[in-house]
């Protein structure tokens, strides 16, 4: 049974580096593309930096989610152990 859910948590985190990664890789390309085509047909004005700037707070906040506040989980898992001998306790 604990194997089964360090097993789960692993996947879920993996799981959401793995999104993060993909978000980071759509940006890059998508932002180069909006820089190409932006000095390709009005160099005079970089209206790129808006929609990278916009995307790139998105990033940042799915970057602070997956890497920085992962505790939420752990916080969630020790509630839900606490509330499961507590209904054990009271069928005895």
């Amino acid at each position: 049974m604990e194997d089964q859910d360090a097993y789960r948590r692993a996947k879920k985190r993996v799981e959401a580096r793995l999104g993060f990664y993909i978000h980071l890789a759509v940006y890059l390309v998508v932002n180069a593309a909006l820089i190409f085509i932006n000095m390709s047909a009005s160099p005079e004005y970089p209206w790129f930096g808006w929609p990278m700037f916009g995307w790139g707070i998105g990033l940042f906040f799915h970057g602070m989610g997956v890497f920085v506040f992962t505790g939420g989980d752990a916080i969630k898992e020790k509630m839900i152990e606490k509330e499961m001998k507590r209904e054990a306790s009271r069928k005895r």
